[in-house]
């Protein structure tokens, strides 16, 4: 524990303070190493004769005893030592902190950058930087983890703008065949001689409509940015375009068309309609002989549904809810897109979607928004 404190406390330690630190004591424990080889040296080498004279006080000359070949040798190996480890021993503590300093500093810090570039260059941002240090190549490594998650989110958000893109194209595409439906059966009953002024309306009002589609595919780019514009609506209007809407797209069918007789909405009106032409158009798919929509208004919500006695909605829309190009009996393209791109306008309305199979109408699909007036 004593030691660890010491090696966490510089590995938070700045860059050039710890580098300064390390290399002070390898110096320091250097030059006392020198020191104590030289004091080990002289006196191993003051029991070795050294030749020479002695002087007395009284004057006496007194000659020492001179060593002999092998003291000198010894002496001299002695005194390469002394020079050795003064000069040697102080770039060898200078070596020492900078082999520290690389362990403790550097050598973490490197092969985790390393092996985040690798892995980004290998297109794989699926991994974190741990938070190595709190120096300056830690705080790197933080940008970079930083970096990473920021990328990673992009890619996900850019994947999934992707997939919204693709959804909303589809559901677009989809939505332009029920206008399409009903202009066709509009043209069919002017070639009867029906009332033509009110005929002639209907095609000014789904060509306008086809218009707005046409131009909503080439001013946006996900479904979630389609601005809502609510506005008032009277229910008995509403009524009115339902009950000509299942009876254009369920011309064979018997209908019911249930509507309050007074009161309004505050709705994005062609979101509204659109969301029930797919309700209808599906309910007119799969039902056998009937189609019922029920209009109701309170508690500050606007609630749609549609019944048909067909064979029902299957176990696994009713359980994951509708997705687009949802495999589902065969009618996948149909039913998944259609109730897809509904339950995306309810959502965008403050409502949802629900569905479920009843006794008596086989498949009930209802949408709730807060649009009462």
């Amino acid at each position: 524990m004593g030691v660890r404190l010491p090696v966490e406390r510089l590995k938070n330690m700045g860059l050039k303070r710890s580098f300064v630190l390390l290399a002070s004591l390898c110096l320091l424990a250097s030059a006392a190493m020198a020191a104590g080889i030289c004091i080990a040296c002289r006196q191993i080498a003051g029991g070795y004769p050294h030749g020479g004279i002695a002087i007395a006080l009284d004057g006496t000359v007194t000659e020492l005893a001179q060593p002999t070949a092998e003291q000198m040798r010894v002496l001299r190996l002695l005194n390469g030592i002394e020079m050795v480890s003064i000069a040697v021993l102080p770039v060898g503590g200078l070596g020492l902190a900078s082999v520290l300093f690389y362990r403790l500093k550097l050598k973490r810090p490197i092969s985790i950058l390393q092996m985040g570039m690798e892995r980004v260059r290998a297109h794989d941002l699926d991994f974190t930087i741990p938070a190595v240090s709190g120096d300056e190549l830690g705080q790197v490594c933080g940008a970079f983890e930083a970096m990473r998650a920021e990328l990673l989110r992009t890619n996900r958000q850019l994947w999934r703008q992707a997939e919204e893109r693709k959804r909303l194209n589809a559901a677009f595409a989809h939505d332009l065949r029920n206008p399409v439906t009903v202009l066709k059966g509009t043209v069919k009953l002017l070639r009867r001689g029906g009332a033509e002024e009110q005929a002639l309306d209907r095609l000014d009002a789904y060509t306008r409509r086809i218009e707005q589609y046409v131009e909503a595919m080439s001013g946006i780019q996900r479904l979630e940015q389609l601005p809502v514009q609510r506005g008032p609506v009277s229910l008995a209007r509403l009524g009115e375009e339902l009950e000509e809407t299942v009876r254009l797209l369920a011309p064979a069918l018997e209908r019911s068309c249930t509507v309050p007789e007074a009161g309004q909405a505050a709705l994005d009106h062609g979101l509204f309609l659109t969301a029930a032409e797919n309700l209808i158009a599906n309910a007119a798919r799969f039902a056998r002989t009937r189609v019922d929509i029920s209009l109701r208004a309170g508690g500050g919500f606007l609630t749609l549904a549609v019944a048909d006695d067909g064979p029902g909605f299957p176990p696994e829309l009713l359980k994951t809810g509708p997705k687009p190009f949802g495999q589902q009996s065969g009618e996948a393209d149909h039913l998944g897109m259609g109730l897809y791109g509904s339950a995306l306008l309810c959502r965008k309305h403050g409502g949802e979607l629900r569905l479920k199979n009843c006794p008596g109408a086989a498949a009930l699909a209802s949408f709730q928004i807060g649009g009462q007036a």
